[in-house]
């Protein structure tokens, strides 16, 4: 299943994000514990969930559905474009995630969990997708974010969680397609003790 419903684009014609600093506080936060409405139905604890492992949250600004543009200017907005390109690479590389470790791997965005939920079926994800789209988990962590188009999205960067504790923070992500295979080396060469 490596098939995805978008093709990547030429990501030298996209502006790369720069680190602006607002997730350097994030390494060694412990997760808040905050419910969040998944894909499936369940809700979702990320400072309680039963792991031996790690837990990986890749957060992103919004997943585009076929047929439907995107905001005005979206490829413009530095790391805006490539939603759906990161959660298939994440998707593809599922399996090797879990036998490095990772007991949960989540998307998370602020839209709604019907809307996501389109989203996971179309694209055949082994994973949920967490909805914050009270904004809860965004405000407690600071998570970083930007506006457009009248939206609050999430900044896309990626959690590797250790017992409830926030142990490594990818940000700025680029490209976006990319991002799975940074956290699968970072799991080999960080193996957890």
């Amino acid at each position: 299943m490596t098939s995805t419903s978008i093709d990547a684009p030429d990501w030298s014609t996209i502006p790369a994000p720069t680190d602006d600093g607002a997730a350097g506080h994030l390494t060694g936060m412990r997760v808040p514990s905050i419910a969040l409405q998944s894909t499936d139905g369940t809700s979702v604890d990320l400072s309680s969930l039963p792991a031996r492992g790690r837990v990986v949250v890749y957060t992103y600004p919004r997943t585009g559905k076929p047929g439907v543009p995107n905001p005005e200017g979206w490829d413009l907005i530095p790391g805006a474009r490539g939603c759906t390109p990161q959660t298939c690479a994440f998707r593809d590389h599922f399996a090797e995630l879990r036998a490095l470790g990772v007991d949960y791997l989540f998307g998370l965005s602020t839209q709604g969990p019907a809307y996501q939920r389109e989203a996971a079926e179309r694209l055949h994800l082994p994973f949920t997708i967490l909805s914050d789209e009270l904004f809860e988990l965004t405000t407690a962590l600071r998570l970083p974010t930007f506006a457009t188009s009248g939206m609050t999205l999430l900044k896309r960067l990626t959690l590797v969680i250790n017992d409830g504790v926030i142990e490594h923070v990818f940000y700025p992500v680029f490209p976006p397609d990319r991002n799975a295979d940074e956290v699968l080396a970072w799991l080999k060469s960080n193996p957890r003790v």
